[in-house]
């Protein structure tokens, strides 16, 4: 069985969250869906006629593992074998959440799997990435593009076929399909972070001992808002989680990162 969690934060309902979860309610392994409500205060919710959608309105922005690690512990609570973690922004078909949901089933070297992730306009985002080094994630961000280019394509695995599978050691946190024992073993989300890399945080956790898989048999769409480039306190909150994450792992030296990288 499966459960799906996603993060709101001042949801739009109507013209996302709805049809979203209306699409979700298909999947044939669902057991729950978990919309965790990060807002400050309480929209105009619609009515969610059915008992597999639990609502949870936190009242106060948690921070998105933090919010996840809620319904993560229901999984492990009632051991429910796989576990989504999903934005709210995207568009996926329920048939290929069941296949994805088998297909870990029968492969149990396999925590995390993430689908090929398209824009709207049906060119490839680049998700799977190996883990990053102080000046790729702050050369991004603040050089000029030129100056970064060979160094972005062997970040985002340009560099290899990405119409295969890849055992990428940070996959997006955008959409996550998680083995919920290998999750539990990894220590969940590190709610130290309230936003950015969580999910590589945890990806490179699970990657110790698990597969971790771009898998790019399915595919979803993902309306990537990229928040930190268009909002300077968005950027901070970027800046000052990123610094905790090379403060836990290493800035020059994280033998890790160098060991997942060459792999």
């Amino acid at each position: 069985m499966l459960n799906i969690s996603i993060v709101l934060y001042h949801p739009k309902w109507e013209q996302e969250v709805l049809p979203l979860v209306e699409e979700l309610l298909r999947v044939k392994n669902l057991r729950k869906i978990f919309l965790l409500d990060n807002s400050e205060s309480k929209s105009e919710q619609p009515k969610l006629n059915s008992e597999k959608v639990r609502y949870m309105f936190m009242g106060s922005n948690l921070g998105y593992g933090k919010a996840h690690n809620i319904a993560l512990r229901d999984s492990a609570y009632h051991k429910t074998e796989m576990h989504l973690v999903m934005n709210s922004d995207i568009r996926v078909e329920a048939e290929d959440i069941d296949a994805m949901h088998d297909w870990m089933l029968t492969n149990p070297q396999v925590g995390q799997l993430m689908p090929k992730v398209l824009n709207p306009d049906g060119s490839q985002q680049y998700l799977a990435k190996r883990l990053p080094t102080p000046l790729d994630v702050f050369g991004r961000r603040f050089l000029p593009k030129w100056m970064m280019r060979s160094r972005n394509t062997r970040y985002e695995l340009r560099d290899m076929d990405l119409s295969r599978p890849i055992n990428a050691p940070y996959l997006s946190g955008c959409f996550m399909m998680l083995r919920t024992k290998a999750v539990v073993e990894a220590g969940l989300f590190d709610e130290r972070y309230f936003m950015y890399p969580e999910d590589m945080d945890l990806t490179r956790t699970i990657h110790r001992n698990y597969l971790t898989l771009y898998y790019p048999a399915w595919t979803i769409v993902h309306e990537h808002a990229q928040a930190s480039y268009k909002d300077k306190h968005m950027l901070r909150i970027h800046i000052q989680n990123m610094c905790r994450y090379f403060n836990k792992w290493g800035w020059c030296f994280d033998k890790e990162r160098q060991i997942f990288n060459n792999l």
